[in-house]
């Protein structure tokens, strides 16, 4: 079972790595698309990253506060604990 520190660490390197995203800026209220500058694709290119990774399945269609990287972190976690 991963923490949700090992998650927030996997989803900033994520995007530090695929996004090109300055590591000093991911924090957990940073913003995915205002903060990040990132565009419909690429959040659901980190999402369809994160689903591999992590053998899940994240509804993008429900409002789960996943708009910022702590929320992500969160949403990631709650369904790990509930596998």
């Amino acid at each position: 079972m991963k923490t949700k520190e090992e998650i927030f660490t996997d989803l900033k390197n994520i995007l530090v790595d695929r996004q090109n995203i300055d590591g000093s800026k991911v924090k957990e209220s940073t913003n995915l698309k205002k903060d990040l500058d990132l565009d419909s694709l690429d959040v659901f290119e980190l999402i369809d990253v994160v689903e591999d990774k992590y053998d899940i399945e994240i509804d993008t269609d429900s409002d789960q506060g996943i708009d910022t990287i702590g929320g992500l972190t969160e949403y990631i976690y709650q369904i790990l604990s509930n596998k």
